[in-house]
């Protein structure tokens, strides 16, 4: 038969088996990778009783480009800036886990009497949960929005580049059967190098390349665009001698800070979902009962350590942030699982000939009996939280219990902390980018002008080569060197409250970046020239000329700063601009428990029909509804006398536990609908001895009438939302008003 008809034949027997397997796991309600594991063990070389694939290697090839493209979906979810955002119970959960289960790992292994390259693989294997598994899970189980949700998610998304890097590290070492400290420190610095190099350059580039596409771009061409870019940075991750996987996983980290972002993951979805079952087949290929049953110790110490390891380090963790043990024993017993990543390194290793051909089916195993114990092991969380708060001892677990990082409570941050930030977020970007250019004009400048410019003389050459460098870094020296921004204002608050002696540091740090610019231009002049009397002239002449030349950089480096400045936020400023009034009142009240959700008034609605002075939100559920859009109308603060229509979108907000029992006891009439938008904000201020509220309830003012609605009152230590109409409002509360801007100004 010929070759590409066998490829026919073998794909459509992956797809068919594929098919057909998870249409019965999703009857079952199971995990569909499960599905496709499984369809790989029925096909694979193991099981015997169908048709086998006749070309295992092209298979095996394009599960590489799933591989690729699970990775780069990753990414698209990830994103750098998120990473930012998840905080630092996160960073210490993720870091436990890691941590902990990577030296089980290793004394397993060790125990087990696998060489020191399997256990390193091992501990990397097992320290990673799954993503898609616990969020099926939370789906399922109705769990979406709990407190504790949150601290799983943000550990989730610091281990997804945990993996990432880790697979860098592991690829190094295998390759060079070495574990030297320094070796590895260089590969972390190699590592981070590029990495800052590829946002720095991607985040200037792509979001303007989409930007000016926008208006002639169809979905078609966001696509291949997108596929472009994604097996471009892998082509280039590849060519710096990293993986292909880090390659996508950089580039979907970029498109996601993108405009377009959640347009390409929605797009790329069904290509991720064909792509990855060809990836989940093949690893249920490797699946032989004959190993897991000649195996089936370690694979049950294996298992036996994920379900104890994990929930122990994890809850550890969150305790060790500051959470109270309510949240760190749900969140610990919901990463009782490995997944798709110990596949991942599991084949890393597999091709890399430093793994043993059992222990991959071995941990196949492992992660498929975890990912089928992971909903039992959520719901067996609550009971576990009762029976050890019953057996600790009171003031231990009055101790444990107790949230002890608050918004509300935390310190403020210093200013020589805000400064050494904003000074190495200045310096990081700068440094590698003038590092970046110097070694593009010694690898790629210096050869080309010597190959092609053969007439004329070296030193000339080597003049022009100079001087073309130097040119290009100028902008990049001069914003390296030149204060300006919020660093510049910290440095001269800092500087203007400071003693003579205490100015110490903020010279030493001016002097530092000083001292890096001057060395940049001496490493240029120094490898095209040799060092004399000569050199130390033509460095003066030099600096001299690039002196008179800063002032025609300035604008140049304003307009590099403003336009990367500018594509980071453009997402940000996006989703404001496309919620507005969720987004500001998630951020003004954040530290405060207040909700909001947008709802749809269906047909079967109980309350359609009816004006909102006869819908008893305020009194059964403590929401109110602050919005209504019905069609192209928007009502903001909507009357009493207002009605309520089928299909009405209406914007509730009232605090969380309110407004999931509202959803809750109206699930079966009130849908879910997408963002909103109006000119509506939410803001809050103190109530003076002359302001219209002091000394007066809700019922006594009329705010819906003047377009307001009042949401909140601060008064001392104590909060109180949707407060009632009878409450009396005093001087100094602090009131929160939801309503357009005009109207707010009225009570101010």
């Amino acid at each position: 038969m010929d070759e590409s008809l066998n490829l026919v034949r073998d794909l459509a027997l992956i797809f068919i088996s594929a098919g057909i397997i998870t249409l019965i796991f999703r009857a079952l309600k199971q995990p569909l990778i499960l599905g496709y594991i499984v369809a790989g063990f029925l096909v694979g070389p193991h099981f015997g009783l169908f048709p086998g694939l006749t070309n295992p290697e092209t298979v095996e090839q394009w599960s590489e480009i799933g591989i690729i493209f699970l990775l780069f979906a990753l990414g698209l979810e990830f994103s750098f800036k998120k990473l930012l955002k998840v905080g630092s119970s996160a960073l210490i959960t993720a870091g436990t886990i890691f941590a902990g289960m990577f030296v089980t790992g290793m004394a397993i292994g060790g125990a087990m009497g696998w060489s020191h390259m399997e256990r390193i693989f091992l501990g990397g294997m097992l320290s990673m949960s799954s993503t898609t598994i616990i969020i099926k899970a939370f789906d399922d189980l109705g769990l979406k929005g709990m407190p504790f949700t949150n601290v799983v998610f943000g550990t989730l998304v610091v281990e997804d580049l945990l993996a990432v890097v880790l697979m860098v590290l592991l690829s190094t070492m295998a390759v060079s059967q070495q574990f030297a400290g320094g070796e590895m420190v260089m590969a972390l610095l190699k590592l981070l190098f590029f990495l800052v190099l590829w946002f720095l350059v991607g985040m200037y580039l792509i979001p303007t390349l989409f930007k000016k596409g926008r208006k002639i771009m169809n979905e078609e061409m966001l696509v291949i665009l997108s596929a472009g870019l994604c097996f471009g940075m892998v082509a280039l991750a590849t060519a710096a001698g990293f993986s292909s996987a880090l390659g996508a996983f950089v580039m979907g980290s970029l498109l996601a800070e993108t405009i377009e972002g959640e347009h390409i993951e929605h797009s790329i979805k069904n290509i991720k979902d064909l792509f990855g079952a060809i990836f989940f087949v093949s690893v249920g290929m490797m699946v032989d009962p004959a190993i897991i049953v000649q195996y089936w110790k370690p694979i049950l110490i294996l298992i036996a350590a994920v379900v104890i390891g994990i929930p122990l380090f994890a809850t550890s963790g969150v305790l060790m942030a500051g959470q109270g043990l309510h949240s760190a024993v749900r969140s610990g017993f919901s990463m009782a699982q490995i997944g798709e990543f110990a596949f991942i390194i599991a084949s890393l290793g597999k091709s890399l000939g430093v793994m043993a051909d059992y222990i991959y089916p071995v941990v196949v195993a492992v992660s498929v009996i975890t990912t089928f114990t992971t909903p039992y092991f959520i719901k067996l969380s609550e009971p576990f939280y009762g029976f050890i708060s019953r057996k600790l001892p009171p003031k231990l677990f009055e101790s444990l219990s107790e949230v002890r990082a608050s918004s509300r409570s935390q310190a403020r941050e210093s200013q020589w902390r805000k400064l050494i930030r904003a000074y190495l977020v200045r310096m990081i970007p700068y440094n590698v980018m003038l590092v970046a250019i110097v070694l593009a004009s010694n690898m790629f400048l210096d050869p080309f002008a010597k190959g092609h410019f053969v007439s004329l003389s070296p030193f000339l050459v080597n003049l022009i080569c100079a001087a073309v460098t130097l040119l290009v870094m100028t902008p990049f020296l001069y914003g390296m060197v030149v204060a300006s921004g919020n660093y510049k204002e910290l440095y001269d608050g800092i500087w203007r409250e400071s003693s003579a002696a205490g100015r110490g540091p903020l010279i030493a740090m001016s002097a530092l970046k000083i001292f890096l610019a001057v060395s940049f231009v001496v490493s240029v002049i120094s490898h095209y020239f040799k060092p004399g009397i000569g050199l130390v002239i033509l460095i003066a002449a030099i600096a001299a000329a690039l002196f008179i030349l800063l002032r025609i950089f300035i604008k140049r480096t304003s307009t590099l700063e403003s336009r990367f400045l500018e594509n980071m936020r453009q997402k940000d400023e996006y989703q404001r601009q496309a919620a507005p009034v969720t987004t500001t009142i998630r951020e003004k009240m954040s530290g405060h428990d207040i909700f909001v959700e947008n709802l749809k008034v269906t047909s079967d609605f109980k309350y359609a029909g009816m004006q909102l002075r006869d819908v008893p939100l305020r009194r059964d559920y403590g929401v109110n509804i602050v919005k209504i859009t019905r069609g192209s109308r928007i009502i903001n603060i909507p009357a009493a006398d207002e009605y309520l229509f089928p299909a009405d979108d209406i914007l509730v907000v009232g605090t969380k536990d309110r407004v999931e029992a509202f959803k809750k006891a109206l699930a079966e009439d009130v849908t879910l609908v997408a963002g909103d938008t109006s000119a509506v904000e939410v803001d809050s201020f103190a109530l003076g001895p002359k302001s219209l509220l002091t000394g007066k309830t809700l019922q006594m003012v009329d705010m819906r009438n003047s377009g307001c609605m009042l949401i909140g009152i601060e008064r001392g230590e104590e909060t109180y939302m949707n407060p009632s109409p009878d409450m009396v409002m005093a001087e100094g509360d602090i009131i929160w008003i939801v309503g357009s801007p005009e109207a707010i100004k009225l009570y101010k």
